[in-house]
């Protein structure tokens, strides 16, 4: 992983963002997968709403 952009940080976002995006911003369903506390799982359903409006505002164009 050396001189990639990655980092273990960003791979753990993209994972649960991964995981949200077929369930939907469902931030129980995100706690208890990943065994996040409320605010932050709240936190990753609102990064998914938005990145889910981005992509409907894209088809739409």
């Amino acid at each position: 992983m050396r001189e990639q952009d990655a980092t273990l940080e960003r791979l753990r976002v993209d994972r649960r963002l991964e995981e949200a995006l077929p369930h939907g911003p469902d931030p129980l369903h995100l706690a208890e997968m990943f065994g996040l506390d409320e605010k932050t799982a709240m936190h990753y359903a609102d990064s998914v709403r938005a990145l889910l409006h981005q992509a409907t505002e894209q088809q739409l164009q």
